[in-house]
């Protein structure tokens, strides 16, 4: 990850640390989208894996929109698209 995306890391990690993630990963998927619209604007294509007992008893949409009230004004920069997948602890294999 270029200083960049561990910005745009860093600073996901540290809205979404209210969720208390026991599990949390980003990954910069940017590479895979170059000549994208987005991409050449200068907004990053990101994928985020967060594991929290916060999303117990939450549906699959509100554990996006939970997520996204807390990274939402980042979109679309510096991230042009943010794929979640936000699991439970029991839901997600350790």
């Amino acid at each position: 990850m270029n200083s960049y995306s561990s910005g745009v890391a860093r600073t996901l990690a540290e809205r979404l640390d209210a969720l208390s993630p026991v599990v949390f990963e980003v990954a910069d998927d940017s590479a895979e989208h170059a000549g994208h619209a987005g991409a050449a604007a200068g907004g990053g294509h990101f994928s985020l894996l967060i594991v929290s007992e916060k999303f117990s008893g939450l549906t699959r949409l509100a554990r996006h929109r939970a997520v996204l009230d807390r990274v939402g004004d980042l979109i679309p920069n510096p991230v042009h698209a943010l794929a979640i997948r936000a699991y439970t602890p029991d839901e997600f294999p350790s």
